[in-house]
């Protein structure tokens, strides 16, 4: 069967970083089942031949406008399709999608008729955001990463910024790589405009990662392995957090001062 990746190596290379993640994601069990979604806009590796493609699906209403979605085309899991499938396979559990004219629908153009994430509508809402703000982000993930989503089970985490400065304060790389820190929204219905919303007040407040009380964490990047990164760093401050208490003491982490020298050291957001 041929591929709509056939002969191009930039596309084939961005699904490949899917794939690739999607991996990651399965074996640090942080996708259970089909849990977890990925969308990334490949508009940039999308040809003219391509755009000519006849769709393979009737249009599909996105259930919202996205005015600057306009002819954009992104890669999604598919509804119901695990990690570990993907990763494996990923033009056989998502597919290429291109935004219609409307801006409300979209129709699948490869390689089979893989139907998007049921969470598409708040993906798509996010990528949106982002071409309006001028940002180069392509790529969304979003994973349940077990330490983190612990930590949001207890309230004192919950308020703003307690958890970003736990987080830096247990390795240095963690304010490093992840300079923003980590957004907080609160228990919201999976999947409603609701939780879209609330994701893109989170982003515009000028986070990268964005945690969902008790059910996941929801990241933005350049790319899908960017994207990825910040969580993993974040989980490994998490990690590092749970297993000194399981030790039988609350780590002191870096002071403030060291991390404001950090920050000057690396030119790093305060």
């Amino acid at each position: 069967m041929n591929s709509i990746l056939d002969g191009r190596h930039d596309l084939k290379r961005e699904i490949d970083a899917v794939a690739e993640v999607a991996g990651y994601l399965w074996t640090k069990g942080w996708a259970e089942r089909n849990g977890g979604n990925i969308t990334v806009n490949v508009t940039d590796v999308i040809d003219d031949d391509i755009r000519k493609m006849p769709a393979i699906s009737a249009p599909v209403s996105i259930g919202v406008e996205l005015p600057l979605l306009k002819g954009k085309y992104f890669y999604c899991k598919g509804t119901n399709r695990r990690m570990r499938d993907l990763a494996r396979k990923p033009m056989e559990n998502g597919s290429i999608i291109r935004i219609l004219d409307d801006c409300s629908h979209y129709e699948i153009v490869g390689d089979m008729p893989v139907k998007p994430t049921s969470e598409l509508p708040s993906h798509l809402s996010v990528h949106n955001y982002l071409i309006g703000k001028g940002s180069d982000y392509k790529a969304s993930v979003h994973t349940h990463p077990i330490e983190l989503i612990a930590m949001s089970h207890n309230p004192k985490f919950l308020k703003k910024d307690v958890l970003s400065k736990l987080l830096w304060s247990m390795i240095p790389e963690t304010k490093a790589f992840c300079p923003r820190g980590l957004g907080i929204v609160p228990y919201m219905l999976p999947s409603s405009v609701e939780l879209a919303d609330a994701t893109i007040k989170a982003l515009d407040e000028d986070y990268d990662v964005v945690m969902w009380e008790k059910h996941g964490v929801f990241a933005v990047g350049p790319d899908v392995m960017e994207a990825f990164d910040m969580i993993d760093t974040l989980s490994k401050s998490a990690i590092i957090y749970r297993d000194a208490c399981s030790m039988g003491f609350i780590p002191d982490g870096m002071t403030d001062e060291q991390m404001r020298e950090m920050s000057a050291a690396f030119n790093l957001p305060k």
